[in-house]
């Protein structure tokens, strides 16, 4: 089947069209600045020649339009026509109390994702802006959601529940929903196939690592807990977000600094974790530069991540009562292996040792690496992530199940 994979943004529309017969990205590219002036960036599969081009795309039905062009084009296209496109999923970031999984867009399911704009303010919007350009374009084709806080959904109420009175999860729905996950559904996944034992006996810990971060414990398949909390901005500290906090720390800060509600919120997302720290940039590159410098608040924000991670592998251990693999992915996890070497040294309590050698090589394009000595209890593996994978496998079913 071919599916059109689509991740909306407010003035983005990334896109990968997929083959999933043979699991091949026919094409893929990103369109920006979606009512602002407009740039097309377009390439054939994975490592085809970019192709840029600036147009006018004075919304998302518009940026629609233009990819399917591009689709179509003699030149640069891949597929003769439209109608080659059988289906469209769409990443969306939180289903809130609402979605637990996957399902097929109706009206209903739109209506319904109109209630998770509380819970994800910055991205829902434009989730629905995408979603509605597709269906301008392309009304007939049928179109999947596929969420990210799906994945959590198997975590038992011990594990998602909050201290907040009862009442504000009855009221208001406040409990841990977690993200990224796709991204950990994919790798676990593809563990428990290198791990060669059922499904159900395997204790895995999926560090997804980048600008934002989470890292979940997976029993048997299925997510136990989960760093990420009622929003992204729970957990370890990210690129600019500050992670967990004492939440006096919030008001504290908010008398001192005479910060609104807005003004805190975007304090904590857009001014601490590795920015805030150091001072330097919210980029692990820029921070491992500074550190090679001699740049002190540079290593100390690099080693307050690491230490984190290593305190949640260790919980997380305890949580499953044991522990097979640990995973990396995404930006810093699959392409930064001074992080991956100082969360894994000093583990060797949990059976974790990995092989410097190996891991200061690997990065996303060597594909899956065991970063892992063969003495070591546990094994430590780089696994490219692929969301937009996942996605197109999920479209492809629901739509054939409810053909």
């Amino acid at each position: 089947m071919k599916v059109l994979v689509v991740n909306a943004g407010s003035s983005s529309l990334k896109y990968q069209l997929f083959d999933t017969e043979n699991e091949s990205v026919l094409a893929k590219g990103i369109c920006e600045r979606i009512g602002i002036d407009g740039i097309l960036t377009h390439r054939k599969g994975e490592d085809g020649e970019k192709i840029k081009a600036e147009l006018s795309m004075p919304d998302h039905a518009v940026a629609t339009k233009i990819v399917i062009d591009y689709l179509t084009h003699p030149e640069f296209g891949v597929i003769s026509d439209m109608n080659e496109i059988e289906a469209v999923g769409h990443r969306v970031v939180h289903g809130g109390p609402y979605f637990f999984e996957s399902v097929l867009l109706t009206d209903e399911v739109l209506e319904k994702l109109e209630l998770c704009r509380d819970f994800a303010p910055l991205h829902t919007g434009a989730h629905i802006m995408g979603i509605k350009g597709c269906l301008a374009v392309m009304p007939n084709k049928p179109q999947v959601l596929v969420f990210d806080t799906a994945f959590h959904q198997t975590m038992p109420e011990k594990a998602y529940t909050y201290g907040v009175s009862y009442d504000m999860y009855e009221d208001y729905k406040i409990r841990r929903y977690g993200a990224h996950g796709t991204s950990h559904r994919y790798v676990t996944r593809e563990a428990i196939k290198l791990l060669g034992k059922p499904a159900e006996d395997t204790k895995i810990v999926t560090c997804h690592i980048g600008n934002g971060s989470s890292v979940s414990a997976v029993k048997g398949g299925k997510v136990v807990d989960t760093s990420m909390g009622f929003t992204p901005l729970d957990g370890v500290i990210m690129g600019t977000r500050c992670g967990s906090i004492d939440p006096a720390i919030v008001t504290y800060i908010m008398s001192k600094k005479g910060y609104t509600p807005d003004q805190m919120n975007d304090y904590m997302n857009k001014q601490c974790g590795f920015l805030g720290i150091s001072g330097i940039s919210s980029d692990s590159r820029d921070i491992e530069a500074a550190i090679l410098k001699g740049d002190k608040r540079a290593e100390l924000a690099a080693t307050t991540l690491a230490y984190q991670i290593q305190k949640l592998i260790g919980s997380y251990t305890a949580a499953m009562n044991g522990l097979d693999a640990v995973i990396w992915t995404a930006g810093m996890g699959e392409n930064n292996p001074e992080l991956r070497e100082r969360v894994c040294t000093g583990m060797e309590y949990f059976g974790i040792e990995i092989d410097r050698e190996v891991n200061a090589k690997a990065h996303h394009q060597s594909d899956v690496v065991e970063l892992s000595t063969k003495n070591s209890k546990v094994k430590v593996i780089l696994i490219p992530t692929n969301e937009e994978l996942m996605i197109a496998s999920d479209t492809e079913a629901i739509v054939k199940a409810n053909a």
